[in-house]
């Protein structure tokens, strides 16, 4: 889990929980079927192109709006193994280290389709094709333990004796 490599999808600032996933979608709880629509509404073309390791890179506020943790859950379902933003909204960066989905702050430049690749435990992401890097604080030894774990409940499980 420590370095994530993938391709780039960039979104820009407020990307709120309900264009992550409508309102409409969540009247399931199947991943794969939220993981159809996330960020239709934004980009028709993530859905039909995202693939497993891609990176999705956004400005400020990432995640903002209602609550939702399915936000967190369809972007993670598409195949997304981290999320790069400027800033994020507190409960959603919050939901997403609980379904052990990477989210990272920092300020990186990248293009649609630039390979990153970030290491949580050194702090440092390389953006490969441009060859830049910017560091990052590290992920902490109990959030790197949740992440690694695959969320919270699984940490719970592994350690609750």
């Amino acid at each position: 889990m420590s370095e994530i490599k993938g391709k780039v999808w960039n979104f820009g600032d407020n990307i709120d929980t309900d264009v992550i996933i409508p309102g409409r979608y969540l009247r399931t709880f199947d991943e794969n079927e939220l993981a159809v629509h996330v960020l239709e509404g934004e980009r028709a073309d993530f859905t039909k192109g995202v693939q497993k390791g891609d990176i999705i890179l956004a400005g400020d506020n990432f995640g903002c709006g209602s609550s939702r943790v399915q936000a967190a859950v369809a972007i993670k379902a598409a195949g997304v193994d981290v999320i790069i933003a400027k800033s994020f909204a507190r409960i959603f960066y919050r939901n997403a280290i609980n379904i052990g989905l990477p989210v990272v702050t920092a300020d990186i430049e990248a293009d649609d389709g630039d390979i990153l690749s970030v290491d949580l435990e050194e702090g440092i992401i390389e953006n490969q094709t441009k060859s830049t890097q910017v560091e990052i604080q590290p992920f902490n030894d109990f959030m790197f333990e949740i992440l690694s774990d695959g969320g919270i409940v699984e940490h719970y499980l592994k350690n609750k004796e």
